[in-house]
C-alpha cells in the first residue's frame, strides 16, 4: 500500500517500509533550528515538540496547527514517513554526538598540556576524566601522552607510581621544581654555544695559556691600573680580544667536536658559577679550562706526577702534559645530579668543562642523541648524589626533604627517613587499606541537601585554591551525587582560613563507629622516669585515610563555582577521629603505653636515656615510613628534656598544668548564663586532677546549672 494512502486513512504504517538516510531527516530538523542548541536543549525541544505515534496524525482542524517538527517530518519526502521504532533509531543516529563539540572522550584523548603548568592540565583531566567510563589504567595512560615532552623525560627517572593520584601529584611537583628552576637558571645549551661563564674582565688575572708564566700579583695589579691585556700585556684591547691568544678553532684543530652540551654548576668558596659543559665520550678524564680556574680562583692541587694527554692522533695536546688539577668541587647537573667532582686543568677555550668516559661510566645517564640532552639519570646515579640515600630513588623529594633537614626542624641522626617527613608524598592519594573509613547509613535515610554559603572576596580565592590543589592531587573529584553539604571557611589562629564542610545532616544519619580514644590522664600516668621526649605531628592526617570505595558520593558537597566528593578523609565526618585512631593503634601496638602515646595524629616518644630514646624514634619513624603516615618537621621537637603534649607539661620532674591555659581560666569574664557556665565549667573540668577537692570547690558553680 502506498505511504501516502495509508497516512491518508489512518491506517498504522508498517515496519518493512523503505529504509531513509539520517541525514536527510538531520536537515529537516536544522532547517527547524532545533540543532542550533546545546545536546540537553536538543533533547527537550525533541520532547516538547515531537509527537511520535505509530499512526500517522489526523489531519489538522482548519483552526489548529502542528508543531514546525511534526509538520517538518510528515510533510516531508513520504520516504520520511516510517514507523517508531526506525524514525527512534533515525533520532538516535541524528543525535548521538552533538554538535557544540567533539565526543568528551575524544576530547580527553586529544587533551595536552603544552605550555600549561601541570597543575592546569591535571585540572582539565580530571574534569573530561569525571566524564568518562575508563578505568584507572586507561586514564594514567591517556594522562601521561599528554604530558609535555621535558616533564615526560624528567618523570622516566622517577620511582613507579601506585596510581594514578600518585603519578599526577609527582607530576605536578616536579613540574613546579622545573619551572622555578628554569625562572632562577640560564636555559639549557644544546648546540655549539658562546661561552655562558662570565668572560674574563678587565680586572681577571691572565688566562693561563701552555707555554706562558703565572702573572705575579703586582704585574696583576700594573695592569689593571694600565687597562692592560692580562694575555699580552698590550693596550687598545681586552684578553677576550687579544689577537695573540689562540682562537677556538686553533685550540680544537686536533680533536672532534661534540654538540651535547649541558648546563652544570661549579660551587665552592660559598658561590655557585654556572657553566656550559660537554659530554664527550672520547675524552679519558674530565678536564676544566684553565681560563676559567684563573678567573674565578678555583683552589688546584698539583699532579704528582705529571699525566701526558694527548689527541686521538696521538699528538700531544698543548705541552702534552697536565700539571694541575682543582681541588674537589661541589658539582651539579642541572636540576638533580650533585656529586664532588675534581677536574684536570688544560687549554680548552671553546668548552670550559668537559665530562669524559669515566664520569658516563660511572653515572651511566641515558642520552637522546636525535635530541642532544640528557633526558635520564640511571639507578647507579640515584644511589650515589649527594644528600640521596641508597634506599631511596626518587628525585623529586629530594630537593624539598633536604631543606627540612637543614633547615634545623629534623637532628641529622634521622636524615636516612626523609621520605617520612616529605610534604610531596603526603599530598599524594593513599591506597584503600583496611582503615578505610566507612559511612554506613541509618535504615531509610539519605544525606540531606545543605545550603551553599555566601562567601566574601578573600574566601572565595582561597575556595578556588583549595578546589584546584584537592583536584589535581586527586583528594576529591566532580560529583553527581544527591548529596551536598555546605562549604564555608573558619579563621585560624594565623590569620589564614581554614576550609569546613557542614557535614551536620549527614553526621546524624551515620551509624557510629565505637572505636574509643585513648584517656590521657592515664596516659600520662606512663611517663613515670622518663627523662627525655619527642613529639610528632602527623601531617595531613585525615587525608592519608581513604573513604571506603562506593561511599564517596556521601562525602559530595557544594560551593559557587560546582559539586565534588572526596576521595580522602575529610574533617568533619563524625566517624573520623575513631577511625584514624584505629589506625594509629593497629600501626604501635605493640610499644603503646611502653615508650610510646599516641592521640590521634600527635604522638610522643618517651625514654630513660638519650641513646634509647634515639633507637625508640628511630623505631617510631620506621613504622610511620612503613605504613605511608608522613609528620609535618616544622611541628615536631625532638631529644627534649620539657615538652607540652596535649594541654600539659611534660618533664623529668612530672606532669604539670600548661600556664597559658591556666591564664585562660584566671581570666575568665564572669559567667552570666547557663550556656557560659557549663562553658567554664567543661574547660575548668580539664584540670580537675590538678586542683584538691575540686568537687567540692565547684560544686557551688554546678548547682546552678
Amino acid at each position: 500500500m502506498d505511504p501516502a494512502a495509508a497516512a491518508a486513512g489512518g491506517q498504522p504504517l508498517q515496519d518493512t517500509l523503505p529504509p531513509t538516510d539520517p541525514a536527510e531527516l538531520r536537515a529537516i530538523i536544522v532547517r527547524q533550528g532545533v540543532l542550533n542548541r546545546s545536546f540537553q536543549d536538543q533533547v527537550e525541544a525533541l520532547q516538547s515538540q515531537l509527537q511520535i505515534t505509530s499512526t500517522p496524525p489526523q489531519p489538522p482542524h482548519p483552526r489548529e496547527h502542528r508543531t514546525s517538527l511534526d509538520s517538518a517530518v510528515w510533510d516531508a519526502d513520504p520516504q520520511i514517513r516510517t514507523s517508531f521504532t526506525y524514525f527512534a533509531g533515525m533520532i538516535w543516529e541524528v543525535f548521538e554526538y552533538p554538535t557544540g563539540g567533539k565526543d568528551i572522550l575524544l576530547q580527553l584523548m586529544e587533551l595536552r598540556q603544552g605550555s600549561d603548568s601541570a597543575v592546569d592540565y591535571a585540572i582539565k583531566f580530571r574534569t573530561q576524566a569525571a566524564q568518562s567510563s575508563w578505568n584507572d589504567a586507561a586514564l594514567w595512560a591517556v594522562f601521561r601522552e599528554g604530558l609535555s615532552p621535558a616533564l615526560l623525560s624528567e618523570l622516566a627517572c622517577q620511582e613507579d607510581a601506585t596510581s594514578l593520584s600518585q603519578y599526577v601529584a609527582t607530576a605536578i611537583r616536579l613540574d613546579n621544581l622545573l619551572r622555578q628552576h628554569r625562572a632562577g637558571a640560564r636555559p639549557p645549551v644544546l648546540s655549539r654555544p658562546r661561552l655562558d661563564y662570565p668572560r674574563p674582565r678587565e680586572e681577571a688575572p691572565e688566562s693561563m695559556q701552555l707555554g706562558r708564566s703565572r702573572l705575579t700579583e703586582r704585574e696583576h695589579q700594573r695592569r689593571t691600573q694600565m687597562r692592560l691585556c692580562y694575555y699580552c700585556g698590550g693596550s687598545g684591547h681586552l684578553i677576550h680580544r687579544c689577537p695573540e691568544k689562540p682562537s677556538s678553532a686553533q685550540v680544537g684543530e686536533n680533536s672532534l667536536f661534540f654538540s651535547l652540551m649541558v648546563p652544570v654548576s661549579l660551587c665552592f668558596s660559598e658561590r655557585c658559577v654556572p657553566v656550559p659543559a660537554l659530554i664527550d665520550s672520547g675524552a679519558a678524564i674530565n678536564l676544566i679550562d684553565r681560563a676559567l680556574v684563573e678567573e674565578l680562583r678555583i683552589p688546584t692541587i698539583p699532579c704528582m706526577p705529571s699525566l701526558r694527554i694527548t689527541a686521538i692522533d696521538s699528538q700531544p695536546i698543548g705541552g702534552g702534559y697536565l700539571t694541575h688539577q682543582t681541588e674537589l668541587l661541589d658539582f651539579k647537573v642541572a636540576l638533580f645530579h650533585h656529586e664532588h667532582l675534581a677536574f684536570y686543568v688544560t687549554s680548552s677555550p671553546a668548552n670550559p668543562v668537559i665530562l669524559g668516559f669515566p664520569w658516563l661510566r660511572q653515572y651511566d645517564p641515558q642520552i637522546s642523541w636525535h635530541k642532544g640532552e640528557l633526558v635520564r639519570w640511571s639507578a647507579t646515579c640515584l644511589s650515589k648524589c649527594l644528600h640521596e640515600p641508597v634506599s631511596r630513588p626518587c628525585l623529586t623529594s629530594v630537593v624539598e626533604d633536604s631543606a627540612s633537614l637543614a633547615s634545623g626542624h629534623v637532628p641529622r641522626v634521622y636524615e636516612d627517613f626523609q621520605e617520612v617527613f616529605s610534604r610531596e608524598r603526603a599530598a599524594r592519594l593513599p591506597a584503600h587499606r583496611a582503615w578505610d573509613c566507612a559511612i554506613d547509613l541509618l535504615p531509610n535515610t539519605s544525606p540531606p541537601k545543605g545550603r551553599v554559603y555566601p562567601l566574601f572576596l578573600p574566601e572565595a580565592r582561597a575556595m578556588e585554591e583549595y578546589i584546584e590543589e584537592a583536584l589535581a592531587v586527586g583528594h576529591i573529584q566532580p560529583s553527581t551525587s544527591p548529596a551536598a553539604a555546605g562549604f564555608f571557611f573558619v579563621g585560624k589562629k594565623d590569620g589564614g582560613l581554614r576550609p569546613c564542610i557542614d557535614y551536620r545532616g549527614l553526621n546524624t544519619i551515620t551509624v557510629r563507629y565505637p572505636y574509643p580514644l585513648p584517656l590521657v590522664p592515664a596516659a600520662l600516668e606512663q611517663l613515670r622516669g622518663a627523662r627525655f621526649f619527642t613529639k610528632l605531628d602527623l601531617r595531613s592526617a585525615y587525608n592519608l585515610v581513604r573513604i571506603r570505595e562506593r561511599d564517596e558520593w556521601k562525602t559530595a558537597f557544594h560551593t559557587t563555582h560546582g559539586h565534588y566528593e572526596y576521595l580522602v578523609m575529610p574533617f568533619g565526618l563524625t566517624n573520623a577521629p575513631a577511625v584514624f585512631q584505629s589506625l594509629i593503634n593497629e600501626v604501635f601496638q605493640d610499644i603503646l603505653g611502653k615508650w610510646v602515646i599516641a592521640y590521634i595524629d600527635d604522638i610522643l616518644v618517651y625514654s630513660t636515656s638519650l641513646e634509647k630514646h634515639i633507637r625508640h624514634v628511630r623505631a617510631v619513624l620506621s613504622r610511620l615510613q612503613q605504613n605511608h603516615l608522613y609528620v609535618k618537621p616544622e611541628k615536631c621537637e625532638f631529644h627534649r628534656t620539657t615538652i607540652t603534649f596535649l594541654g600539659y607539661v611534660i618533664s623529668r620532674q612530672g606532669v604539670e598544668m600548661d600556664l597559658t591555659k591556666v591564664h585562660v581560666v584566671t581570666e575568665w569574664p564572669n559567667p552570666t548564663t547557663v550556656k557560659e557556665l557549663q562553658r567554664f565549667l567543661g574547660f575548668a573540668n580539664f584540670y580537675r586532677r590538678f586542683i584538691r577537692n575540686y568537687s567540692s570547690v565547684a560544686g557551688q558553680l554546678t548547682s546552678l546549672l
